[in-house]
């Protein structure tokens, strides 16, 4: 099977255009306006006064690049959470940092009415009612290039404090505007005290990252991640009810990469799973017994993985292949076993 792929730029090449994450909507419900992100320079990781263009693409009207804020909120990896509102044909949404705080700011494209969340975001329900974040803080302490330069992390000396954690806020309700302070439903004290079975943890200094809420905002999924004095670091897949309960750990391996829910209580994720050693596999939430290996011998490379909504097809990608550091795009059809092809893109070093 093969795809007549249509491809063009829809960017200049005079400044560096990117987009992240690959969880979440580029893309109005009409597909006609892209979100994108530019800077001037690229090779080097973001301080704390970069500031990065935020803008959408008319693809109707020539890709016209309309500009719609900056932030200097953002990393080369993830950008600044930039995404369309779920549900929205007018809103989206991004990280800012105001003074001493990471915040989001939701903005109306049309009406360029915009409002303050006092938290910084990570993941959106499905609705678009809800909102789950973490402590960037943090994150850039432990891993930069995921984080945001500009505030330090307050718990920098701490293992795993009692104050870091994973929160859900509303996006519409009062209480939550600029200045307010959010619950957390997880911390890193609770997560990191769970045994892992492969050694003692008590030592490693940990945080969170990737966060996804499922098809239907029930359950969301996270990883638990932590390190050994400067070494590598280690990764455990969780999910958890959206108010905290029910925490589940549900890879073990400590190699838990890119994911994405099929539907509410199925996962597909790159690990390096007892059964078949590194490949995808669909884990099933709640059930960490039942896991199958998806792609074997096809998707055999560690990608962004997207489902198409009727979770037959899964979109992928590799990393840079080879000497010319080649990644490649493509559609997986799961009931088949088939590969299909999209494109190859030169990726600098």
């Amino acid at each position: 099977m093969t795809i007549d792929a249509s491809i063009r730029p829809i960017t200049a090449p005079t400044r560096f255009h990117w987009f992240g994450y690959y969880d979440k909507f580029q893309t109005d419900p009409t597909d006609r306006y892209v979100l994108g992100m530019r800077v001037d320079f690229e090779h080097r990781s973001p301080r704390a006064n970069d500031t990065v263009q935020i803008g959408m693409i008319d693809t109707r009207d020539g890709d016209r690049w309309i500009e719609l804020g900056e932030t200097s909120s953002w990393g080369w990896q993830q950008g600044c959470m930039l995404q369309w509102r779920p549900g929205s044909d007018s809103e989206v949404l991004w990280n800012e940092r105001h003074g001493d705080r990471y915040v989001c700011r939701i903005l109306n494209v049309h009406t360029r009415e915009s409002r303050i969340i006092g938290c910084p975001i990570y993941t959106v329900t499905p609705d678009g009612k809800f909102a789950a974040g973490t402590d960037f803080r943090r994150i850039n302490d432990m891993r930069p290039g995921y984080g945001y330069a500009g505030i330090p992390d307050p718990h920098a000396s701490e293992l795993a404090p009692d104050e870091s954690g994973i929160y859900v806020v509303p996006l519409d309700a009062d209480g939550v505007a600029e200045g307010s302070s959010n619950r957390l439903i997880v911390s890193l004290a609770q997560i990191a005290a769970i045994p892992y079975p492969h050694g003692d943890l008590s030592t490693a200094k940990h945080y969170f990252n990737h966060l996804l809420f499922n098809t239907d905002g029930t359950r969301l999924e996270f990883l638990h991640r932590w390190r050994f004095g400067s070494g590598g670091f280690h990764t455990r897949m969780v999910t958890a009810n959206t108010d905290g309960s029910d925490v589940t750990v549900v890879d073990h391996s400590g190699k838990t990469s890119h994911f994405i829910w099929r539907d509410p209580s199925r996962i597909l994720a790159w690990s390096d799973h007892p059964s078949h050693g590194d490949a995808f596999y669909l884990y099933r939430d709640r059930e960490v017994e039942n896991v199958e290996v998806v792609g074997k011998g096809q998707m055999v490379h560690n990608g962004h993985c997207t489902y198409l909504p009727n979770a037959d097809w899964v979109l992928n990608d590799t990393y840079p292949l080879g000497d010319e550091r080649r990644q490649e795009l493509y559609l997986y059809h799961v009931p088949t076993a088939t590969k299909v092809p999209l494109g190859g893109f030169h990726a600098p070093p």
